[in-house]
């Protein structure tokens, strides 16, 4: 580890940090429907919408209503994202004459992009036409990330509430996000992409001639429109198959700290508007002093294990930090750092191989998206899954003080209590259930490049990674069978609607109760016993889940360097 490493992480966090008001005061008036500077322009748009779609925008929703247009909706967005793959050779704009995606792909990358995981068991430029990539790809990297931010402000509603029944309309909540949001947003950004010398561009592949005369083919089309909303919406999937690693994608260390950045902004940005909409700015920042303690814990450990090496060549003399796997124009800190932001957020963006880190620096991932990528987390959906996690840590402190629970004048009762427990088992049950099964069966196994506790650890991290929503690979494991598509499929969509039903359950429940006043015996959630306890409740839950599989893969495999290292270094 260098100081500049850590003025890397330093100055990165001051970014972000920097933009969490501006950002939540912004978003905090477009959801509760005050004037922006942006509405002058975008209301009249806005109106034609819901005109158009036939949508009464004072008309709001019971919380199963609410859920039930969201899932309609995805279901629209499924069938059609499926279609555009499957007829990818029929339609327009395909100068490279990509073929129709196979049936099995095709459900697995349709499941990928509706829930917003954008796992990817193809190569983006090898694959996809620039329609497919358009029409197809970005337009779901939009609506998938707008209706995680509109899902966490209909929880918020139903914390700020009382004795309502309604916790805002998806449509409204959908399209103010989108309009005034995520797309001016893009649009800036795109710029920004476009400057560091990112393509954008309909033109054909093109054809080059290297200096010992081979042709060669390099892959362009419009990319920095797709990486925009891939970053700032946290949806991670790549226009090519190197992602964020790829220097058309990434060309520069301006591009990578600011994708890093988008990343974290609107997730951050969300813990502000909760705690304007709830009436208390400091829930908000009690709320990301949580997020922000396990993020730096995280960072910690991944840069110190990268920075130390690969134990076993240390022991050969070979001293130097871990460049495996990595872009020497990011080094060592900028892809310890984005590997830790990547998966604390259900991005799944990689500027490095994760297969490559060290079996300690490759733990930290593993674990950001096993504890439910609730550390800042994906647009909305880290919010939502923070605050499931605050249910629970608050009904802990009432069972320790022998007094029914409260949060924001707001009694936690039985019922929160089991959504919010269906919420966080469901992740587990898909994560270690689907990765049980595909070390037994023959189908599973062949996925794996490696053998022991490393293989052990690719099969673990791709259920991982797309039951949390996240979507980033580890990497070794090949994916595009009929087996791993279907299954990760399928862990994708539970692992995105099983947790946001639940989530929306609660919000209605407490929509519907009576605020009661502070009194002596009220347990105050904005200050640092807050904080210790729900970090302690989340890291005892994820240890207790969790860590019987991680004893399995990168401990075990940690252990086992360690120990070659002082076999070696004792001349055996």
């Amino acid at each position: 580890m260098t100081l500049s490493g850590w003025l890397q992480v330093a100055l990165f966090c001051a970014i972000v940090l920097a933009l969490v008001k501006p950002l939540g005061l912004y978003m905090t008036r477009v959801f509760t429907g005050a004037s922006t500077p942006l509405s002058p322009v975008l209301r009249p748009i806005e109106r034609g919408l819901y005109r158009l779609a036939g949508i009464d925008e004072t008309h709001e929703q019971h919380w199963l209503a609410y859920a039930g247009a969201m899932l309609v909706f995805h279901a629209a967005g499924f069938a059609l994202l499926y279609g555009i793959l499957r007829l990818q050779n029929l339609l327009p704009f395909n100068p490279a004459d990509q073929g129709a995606v196979a049936p099995d792909l095709a459900f697995n990358t349709a499941a990928s992009f509706v829930t917003n995981t954008n796992w990817q068991n193809y190569g983006g430029e090898s694959t996809l036409s620039y329609l497919s990539q358009m029409l197809g790809l970005t337009h779901q990297n939009f609506l998938s990330a707008a209706t995680g931010i509109a899902l966490a402000v209909a929880l918020i509603r139903g914390f700020a509430r009382a004795s309502a029944r309604t916790v805002g309309s998806f449509w409204v909540d959908l399209t103010r996000c989108t309009l005034y949001v995520l797309l001016p947003l893009c649009i800036v950004y795109t710029l920004f992409l476009v400057w560091q010398g990112v393509p954008q561009t309909l033109a054909p592949y093109a054809e080059a001639t290297t200096l010992e005369g081979a042709k060669q083919t390099i892959a362009l089309g419009p990319v920095a429109s797709q990486v925009a909303i891939k970053m700032l919406g946290t949806n991670g999937g790549g226009f090519f198959n190197a992602n964020a690693a790829h220097p058309f994608e990434n060309p520069t260390a301006w591009s990578n700290l600011i994708q890093m950045v988008s990343i974290f902004a609107l997730g951050a940005a969300l813990t502000n508007v909760f705690g304007r909409m709830v009436g208390d700015e400091r829930q908000g920042w009690a709320i990301l002093a949580a997020m922000g303690v396990l993020f730096l814990a995280g960072v910690a450990i991944t840069y110190a294990a990268e920075g130390a090496g690969n134990p076993l060549l240390n022991a050969l003399g070979l001293q130097g930090g871990n460049l495996e796997g990595k872009e020497i124009r990011f080094g060592i800190p900028g892809s310890a750092l984005f590997a830790v932001v990547t998966t604390a957020a259900s991005c799944g963006a990689v500027n490095a191989m994760h297969d490559a880190f060290t079996a300690l620096g490759g733990l930290i991932p593993l674990v950001n998206m096993q504890l439910g990528e609730i550390i800042v987390g994906g647009v909305g959906a880290g919010l939502y899954g923070m605050l499931v996690f605050v249910v629970v840590a608050i009904f802990v402190a009432g069972l320790m003080v022998g007094r029914t629970p409260e949060y924001l004048g707001k009694k936690i009762e039985a019922r929160e209590v089991k959504m919010a427990m269906l919420a966080i088992l469901c992740l587990p049950l898909m994560m270690l259930g689907f990765t049980a099964l595909a070390t037994v069966l023959p189908a599973g196994l062949a996925g794996p490049a490696n053998a022991g506790p490393h293989g052990f650890t690719e099969i673990l991290y791709a259920f991982t990674s797309a039951a949390a929503n996240n979507g980033s690979a580890f990497g070794g494991l090949s994916g595009n069978t009929p087996f791993y598509n279907l299954t990760l499929g399928f862990g994708m969509l539970v692992g995105r609607f099983f947790v946001i039903i639940p989530a929306l359950a609660i919000a209605g429940s407490l929509a519907a109760k009576k605020t009661l006043p502070a009194s002596a015996g009220t347990f105050p959630t904005h200050g640092g016993l807050f904080v210790g306890l729900l970090v302690g409740v989340i890291l005892i839950v994820g240890g207790l889940t969790f860590f019987p599989s991680l004893a399995l893969g990168p401990i075990v495999e940690h252990l086992a360097g360690a120990a070659g290292q002082t076999f070696t270094a004792a001349g055996g």
